[in-house]
């Protein structure tokens, strides 16, 4: 794993649980582990993902793979009651070593803060059994469009994209998820496209999106102001911006991420 840019503290680890709740209808329209019983989730941070998967499909049992000791041990309490169901792993999913072989995978908002993510596609294919469903959902930041142009937001976007990059990780992953996983072996993978598209039909729904998108570009404030890499000036003219699209209500505000649907 790299640095992750959003940071470990204790606000970090509840805006993840937040956005886990905002995203889920986009993120789970087409997934369905219905007929799985045994789901390796890499990435699994917080375990926000992890209870929404355990809520969707009562018969899933889930081993929770993450780099990070400080994102398992919120896991643990954030999922207590599923013990039952839910095991956690501390490996870097780019050397992943596991016993057993699932038949069931999910990976979410992980590949855009990992060094090699072939290298991690790679290893979590040997860890599937034949026929296993895979879904990876993965950001687009390129894709981020506004009108009018909110310049202090597309640059703060940008720059924390630059960041991302210089530290290892690839803010664009999620358009290139056909390809990774074709290069990994997999010899089945649809992708589709969801996000958000704010214009003058979309109401309160304005105010509840430029209030997640405050949060999470936010969130990576601290990393990019103690690398110089932006000013807190900067940081605030975001936040300006993103106040002023939530009250615009002709305000145009795109942003896709990409989800691969895989058969092993």
């Amino acid at each position: 794993m790299t640095n992750y840019v959003h940071g470990f503290d204790s606000e970090e680890q509840l805006r993840l649980t937040e956005q886990a709740a905002i995203l889920a209808p986009m993120v789970y329209k087409e997934v369905d582990f219905s007929d799985c019983n045994e789901l390796l989730e890499v990435g699994s941070g917080v375990g926000a993902q992890t209870r929404i998967l355990l809520e969707k499909f009562p018969k899933l049992k889930i081993t929770c793979v993450d780099s990070s000791a400080v994102q398992l041990a919120k896991a643990r309490i954030n999922l207590a009651g599923f013990e039952n169901r839910v095991r956690f792993v501390e490996q870097d999913g780019c050397a992943l070593h596991l016993e057993e072989r699932f038949d069931a995978a999910f990976v979410c908002w992980t590949l855009e803060h990992v060094s090699s993510p072939l290298q991690l596609l790679i290893r979590l294919k040997e860890h599937l059994q034949p026929g296993a469903r895979v879904y990876a959902t993965e950001v687009f930041n390129s894709s981020l469009y506004t009108t009018p142009g909110y310049a202090h937001l597309q640059e703060y976007v940008e720059v924390m994209s630059a960041f991302q990059r210089k530290i290892g990780g690839n803010p664009d992953v999620g358009i290139e998820l056909g390809n990774l996983f074709s290069m990994a072996g997999f010899p089945s993978c649809t992708t589709r496209f969801d996000g958000f598209y704010l214009d003058a039909r979309s109401g309160e729904q304005r105010k509840i999106v430029a209030a997640y998108w405050k949060g999470l570009l936010k969130s990576a404030a601290p990393a990019l102001v103690a690398a110089e890499a932006c000013t807190p000036f900067a940081v605030e003219k975001m936040i300006v911006d993103l106040e002023k699209l939530g009250n615009d209500e002709n305000a145009i505000f795109f942003y896709q991420f990409v989800q691969a649907i895989v058969t092993l």
